[in-house]
């Protein structure tokens, strides 16, 4: 099922690789971070190799999408913590690490110093509408 023999998600998801499983389907394997932000931290990723979210068929986006409330809400509630982030980086410059895609299921505790800052920026009027357009024309059939 898995494709890059060099890939340490594909490893781990072929089975190589150990990994603390907490959920595994067909196409789908969710384990914990063995390099965790808090306890709980898991992970989410297709069996196969894809290696941005561009590349994701439909069918398995959709398949990861239906996992990710029930997963989210199991670890919330395993490590009783206050809430999570669920983050998927996409590219090396957003932060990816590993080119397989993946989901972080992120427990948070008040105060756990983890923080999550988002620098925002003012964008004109004219501008969005021009993105707008643009986005709208791409996904234009």
């Amino acid at each position: 099922m898995s494709g890059a023999s060099d890939c340490i998600f594909c490893r781990i998801a072929a089975g190589d690789i150990p990994c603390t499983r907490v959920f595994e389907d067909e196409y789908l394997l969710a384990f914990l971070d063995v390099a965790p932000l808090a306890p709980g931290h898991t992970l989410l990723i297709p069996r196969a190799h894809h290696s941005c979210m561009q590349e994701l068929p439909a069918e398995l986006a959709a398949r990861m999408g239906a996992v990710l409330p029930l997963l989210s809400d199991a670890v919330q509630k395993a490590v009783e913590s206050a809430g999570v982030n669920i983050l998927q980086n996409n590219g090396k410059v957003a932060g990816q690490v590993v080119e397989h895609v993946h989901v972080h299921i992120i427990p948070r505790q008040e105060g756990d110093g983890l923080g999550y800052r988002w620098n925002t920026c003012k964008c004109a009027d004219e501008r969005m509408q021009q993105i707008s357009d643009r986005i709208s024309a791409i996904l234009q059939p």
